[in-house]
């Protein structure tokens, strides 16, 4: 597929629930500049503890952590960014939006939203963890008109998928995927069924009509499959 040369804009998708079905009342926001980065946090949680009285031992693996993604947002209303215009509010509009979308708390559910974040290759679902909000400059008013928002999301997996996950490598067992850089469908079935030629049976689970096209942060699921020769 040839590119179009058209931008695509970082968006996020607020949802009211866990199954990332029920999109919330303007709850979407697109960012007015694309980020220059993201990264994703990966972290072993270790046994330590040790019997009272007894020398050290080597640490255990206890689980892993649910996986966080960073991303800093810039919010620019000075005029030197073509496609951000100059406003009397300057940023502040802006950054409400923002709040609104990723941080504010849904009186339905009594929990903050759901977000789906999609730019490129970039599918990530799950919550903020935490944001700070820096305003950088000023017009002679007070007013903010550029600021930068570093925000941590933090992966959601529901429950039965978390299960799935966290199985051993049996082919017998159904078990859950994210797609990291290099992944690909064939490869990732070979891992987990010794053979790469169920991709496509995988690819029909998940509803998959290009597997060629996975993108990172995409969560698939493996289902237990009857071995053929």
């Amino acid at each position: 597929m040839f590119s179009t040369g058209e931008l695509t804009k970082l968006k996020i998708i607020a949802y009211s629930d866990d199954t990332f079905e029920n999109e919330v009342s303007d709850g979407e926001f697109t960012t007015l500049i694309n980020p220059e980065k993201y990264a994703f946090n990966y972290k072993i949680e270790q046994n330590e503890e040790q019997a009272q009285g007894t020398s050290a031992t080597a640490p255990g693996f206890n689980k892993i952590l649910p996986e966080h993604l960073d991303i800093n947002f810039v919010f620019d209303r000075t005029g030197a960014i073509r496609t951000s215009e100059v406003s009397d509010d300057g940023v502040i509009k802006d950054v409400d939006k923002f709040k609104k979308v990723v941080f504010d708390y849904n009186g339905d559910q009594h929990k903050p939203n759901y977000l789906k974040i999609s730019w490129g290759t970039l599918l990530f679902k799950g919550t903020l963890l935490e944001m700070t909000v820096d305003y950088k400059l000023f017009n002679p008013n007070g007013t903010p008109i550029r600021a930068m928002a570093n925000a941590k999301f933090q992966r959601f997996v529901s429950d039965e998928l978390r299960v799935a996950e966290e199985n051993s490598q049996s082919p017998d067992l159904t078990h859950l995927r994210t797609v990291k850089n290099g992944d690909t469908l064939p490869l990732m079935s070979y891992r987990i069924y010794g053979d790469s030629k169920y991709y496509l049976e995988v690819a029909k689970a998940n509803g998959i009509t290009n597997f060629r096209q996975l993108a990172i942060g995409q969560q698939l699921v493996f289902p237990p499959l009857e071995k053929t020769s």
